[in-house]
């Protein structure tokens, strides 16, 4: 993984100090909480419904067991024990004190970590896939363009100060696992017939209050130019971009406007002024980058471990955490596992300081001293041997980290919602811990089968709900907590938004509505059909009579 130099670690130190003077004048009186704001938004610190909730940016999901060691220590020493990842493959706390916050990021910037560019309108961190270098198809490793791409963006004057904020995505594999479709910008790495490295470039998609999927501005940027052309993207969007109304201020906005043939044309017009300019790379810069995400040396190791074998067929319990959680390496002999922070009663995405310090310990032992974080808000172990994978599960299973439900319904994406921010408009945490506990039975689960359940607090969709098989939105109606219902959306290549099935529902009703949603799925579905496939192939009609049909006779049951 990036390790920094000289350059990288003074910026970092040298905004810890910054950031440490300006919370002490703050605090002190002599800043207004309107001078203030910008400051500590660049710094990743927002005033949540209860406290003040700082987020560390994790680059494309990518850090060790040294940093996860300290985000552990963070948690225990300054706010409640735990920790809280995002589908930007961030880490948030929700409980630190405002004026512990500079040394937080001064403990922090001693493992090469910080919360710059976290929030605010600039460029957010910068996501990819959770299997970048390990997965069998992917075609180029991006983790080495996530880090060029961060390097440049970090800091840049010229979009510290966006219309609104703006997120990259980047994915390597024929399969898209970074939701590139749904991103400011999706870049996907591709060769083409010369076998060139180079950029398909997406842009204008995005969730939120206006969902919109990408669409394609060029379909081959050799590598040699990706900076520059995404900066001829960034100055369009900030010349032209509108700043009079923070909810049509986004890319998609404009693009939508514009039509992307006009607005491919703007920006190939900027490009020509730029594309040779001093951003563009060099073999020598790729080198250097691409030097820090080189293979660790893997064993040379039997396909297929006999022991591994011989435990899947004498073990159930492991069998099925092997199914769900485990997944293939490109290097004969080893394993990528996922663990699963989605235990049921536990908020999704949450982990405590005692779990991570044992992540960090695991790591060490059968991965290399690396983790990655997920956009779907769990966590990876890369590169572990076949033969160390029973002991492990034991291990995990534990600790309440092997919970076999990777991409069934209990793996459900959601925002912390009501219980901590102060945007949302209703909760989030009781609603996927009811769903859950109404699905705990984990066989039925498995003849379910793949479920993406995604939930988020308001419009805002951190939780991804638009691109979720079964989306949940939180919604105010007259001071009360309703949610909304979509299905079919989903991400991937084949990316969809979910299409809202009617009038919300109560809180109560939540867990039924899901169960109604599942019941006209097994009636209808085709032998192995996924859920998704059935809703594309009969639409969502079926699914909206069953559910308001049901939620009908219960009332009237209720009101006599």
């Amino acid at each position: 993984m990036y390790r920094y130099d000289a350059y990288d670690q003074r910026a970092v130190d040298e905004r810890v100090a910054q950031f440490r003077d300006q919370t002490r004048r703050y605090l002190a009186g002599e800043l207004t909480e309107d001078e203030y704001r910008p400051l500590r938004l660049q710094n990743g610190l927002y005033v949540q419904r209860h406290a003040p909730m700082l987020r560390i940016a994790v680059p494309y999901g990518l850090f060790s067991s040294a940093q996860l060691r300290m985000l552990a220590h963070v948690a225990r020493t300054y706010d409640k024990g735990y920790g809280h990842f995002t589908t930007r493959q961030n880490i948030q706390f929700n409980w630190p004190a405002l004026a512990d916050v500079p040394e937080i990021l001064a403990q922090l910037a001693t493992v090469q970590m910080h919360a710059i560019q976290t929030s605010g309108n600039c460029i957010r961190n910068i996501t990819s896939d959770a299997f970048a270098g390990v997965a069998g198809d992917e075609r180029i490793d991006p983790r080495p363009w996530c880090e060029i791409l961060r390097q440049w963006s970090s800091f840049h004057p010229e979009f510290a100060h966006l219309p609104r904020k703006f997120k990259f995505a980047v994915n390597g594999a024929e399969e898209d696992r970074a939701v590139i479709q749904a991103h400011d910008i999706g870049l996907d790495v591709i060769r083409n017939e010369a076998g060139e490295i180079g950029f398909r470039v997406l842009v204008g998609g995005g969730l939120g209050r206006t969902p919109i999927i990408g669409e394609e501005i060029a379909s081959f940027v050799p590598w040699q130019h990706i900076v520059t052309y995404c900066e001829s993207i960034l100055r369009v969007y900030n010349l032209h971009g509108r700043r009079d109304n923070k909810y049509k201020a986004r890319i998609k906005i404009l693009v939508k406007a514009l039509g992307i043939e006009e607005f491919r044309r703007q920006v190939e017009a900027e490009w020509a002024h730029v594309k040779n300019g001093p951003s563009t790379l060099t073999e020598a810069e790729v080198a250097r980058v691409a030097a820090h995400f080189v293979d660790p040396v893997y064993e040379t190791l039997p396909a297929h471990d006999a022991a591994y074998a011989e435990a899947l067929a004498d073990n159930k319990p492991f069998a099925a955490w092997a199914k769900r959680n485990v997944r293939a390496h490109k290097v004969p002999g080893y394993a990528s596992v996922v663990l699963s922070l989605k235990k049921t009663g536990v908020p999704p995405g949450d982990i405590s300081a005692e779990q991570m310090e044992l992540v960090a310990d695991l790591a060490d032992a059968h991965s290399y001293g690396e983790v990655r974080a997920t956009h779907q808000q769990n966590l990876v172990l890369a590169d572990v041997r076949q033969s160390e994978l029973f002991k492990l599960w034991q291990t995990l299973r534990d600790a309440g980290l092997a919970t076999p439900n990777i991409g069934l319904l209990t793996d459900i994406i959601a925002c912390p919602g009501g219980d901590y921010c102060a945007l949302a408009n209703a909760k989030s945490i009781p609603i996927a811990q009811a769903i859950q506990e109404r699905f705990d039975d984990l066989d039925y689960l498995y003849e379910i089968g793949d479920i993406d359940l995604n939930i988020s607090g308001c419009m805002n969709a951190c939780g991804h709900h638009h691109v979720g098989h079964i989306g949940v939105l939180g919604v105010d109606k007259n001071g009360e907590e309703w949610y909304q219902v979509t299905v079919g959306g989903a991400q991937g290549n084949d990316a969809s938004l979910g299409k809202v099935i009617g009038p919300s529902f109560a809180a109560h009703e939540m867990a039924d509505v899901v169960s109604s949603l599942i019941e006209t799925y097994v009636e209808n579905r085709h032998e192995d059909e996924r859920f998704i496939d059935t809703v594309r192939r009969l639409g969502i009609e079926p699914f909206k009579t069953n559910v308001y049909g049901k939620r009908q006779q219960e009332r009237k049951v209720a009101h006599g």
